[in-house]
């Protein structure tokens, strides 16, 4: 039995096997990732970035009949204001919206060898189904499966020379559902 190799992982990369497959696939819209959002992705905590549309709005609902002596704020504790700078990626974020659109308007995301289908259940939709950049950043950004493909894909090659790809692609996979035109 011959040990995996570097080239071997690497073949198996969606950037690699989509193109002369693509006729026999669901249709995928392929972005070059910018460092700058691979290191966003791999940074502790769950931000999103700064414009983000992921989560639904919250709006705060007034209620006339409570009295000014009936209701105080709830003191903020000190250092709750202080929130973490939060990165923009509005050149990547206007990219990927285009092609979302381009493939009907929704999608499911994956890197170069996995999706973030373990962060399902952090979607609004309980779904890998994705609608905006948003929604993509969140299930990217939560994921495991990104932080392996980013960080340990190559941790089983026998010749392992690097730790990391040397550049990360977002595939964009057209969202099918199979009961969506009510077929059983």
């Amino acid at each position: 039995m011959s040990a995996m190799k570097e080239s071997d992982v690497l073949w198996c990369q969606i950037q690699e096997w989509y193109p002369k497959f693509r006729t026999h696939s669901i249709r995928t819209q392929i972005v070059t990732l910018p460092e700058v959002f691979v290191s966003f992705l791999l940074e502790d905590g769950l931000f999103l970035p700064e414009d983000s549309d992921a989560m639904p709005t919250r709006t705060r609902i007034t209620n006339p009949q409570l009295q000014a002596e009936d209701y105080t704020h709830w003191e903020e504790e000190e250092g709750d204001t202080d929130l973490p700078d939060v990165a923009s990626f509005p050149e990547l974020a206007a990219e990927v919206e285009s092609k979302i659109e381009s493939l009907g308007g929704a999608v499911v995301p994956k890197l170069n060898w996995s999706a973030p289908k373990d962060t399902a259940w952090i979607a609004t939709s309980g779904s890998m189904k994705c609608q905006n950049f948003g929604e993509i950043s969140l299930l990217l950004k939560a994921s495991d499966n990104v932080v392996h493909d980013l960080c340990h894909a190559f941790d089983s090659c026998d010749d392992k020379s690097m730790d990391k790809p040397s550049h990360v692609v977002l595939a964009l996979r057209k969202w099918y559902w199979p009961f969506a035109n009510g077929t059983t």
